[in-house]
């Protein structure tokens, strides 16, 4: 069994679904603990409700930020993962951090990358007029939502859509794709080499398969 360690900072909605995926065996891996940099993060307790491990690192307590990442990851450390998710995690991460995990730590972002690095992703593509939206994951890399893409989700932005309307579309993807692509990779299915994701030996295209 795999040992997943999950990184958020707020409701949790895809910490939980990445619980329920591996209650229900369609994860080979265990979750063995998750971290926020928020203390009163509603994930917490969702992690505490299904017996997992929780432990808050605040921002406030270090330095600077690469004091903070240096205490995250020893913290990490000690569970010894197999990957790393970051599931909702709001802080930028440093270099040393994502080079730390490079390889093993996935993203979920609420855009279709390369559209929309950053925040505001709905805001964005319904002010861009576009047609379509949707959600990407991608293994984390120093460059900003950057990342090799690994499997993206379109949603269609139909008429009289609000930012909470296709959000919440969005969201109905991102608890869909995210469980899917941590399956394939704690089955040895999904890695990453040379900056390129690989699925079952075969490198991906840059935007990863589409779904």
């Amino acid at each position: 069994m795999k040992r997943i360690v999950v990184l958020i900072s707020g409701s949790g909605s895809n910490l939980q679904a990445l619980i329920d995926a591996c209650a229900r065996k369609e994860i080979s891996g265990n979750i063995c603990a998750v971290f926020s940099n928020v203390a009163d993060a509603y994930g917490l307790t969702r992690a505490q409700q299904a017996g997992i491990a929780t432990q808050v690192v605040e921002p406030r307590a270090f330095a600077d930020r690469a004091a903070y990442d240096a205490a995250l990851a020893d913290a990490v450390d000690a569970y010894r993962p197999d990957l790393v998710v970051l599931a909702g995690y709001m802080r930028i991460l440093t270099p040393e951090f994502v080079n730390r995990y490079a390889g093993i730590m996935l993203n979920i972002h609420p855009s279709l990358l390369p559209k929309y690095p950053g925040l505001h992703t709905h805001q964005r593509a319904l002010e861009n007029g576009d047609r379509e939206h949707g959600v990407t994951v991608h293994f984390v890399t120093e460059e900003l939502d950057g990342g090799p893409v690994v499997l993206q989700a379109v949603v269609p932005i139909i008429e009289n859509d609000t930012e909470d309307t296709l959000a919440k579309r969005v969201q109905v993807e991102e608890h869909r794709i995210y469980p899917l692509v941590v399956s394939w990779f704690v089955d040895g299915r999904l890695t990453m080499r040379d900056g390129s994701a690989w699925m079952d030996g075969k490198p991906l295209s840059a935007q990863g398969f589409q779904s």
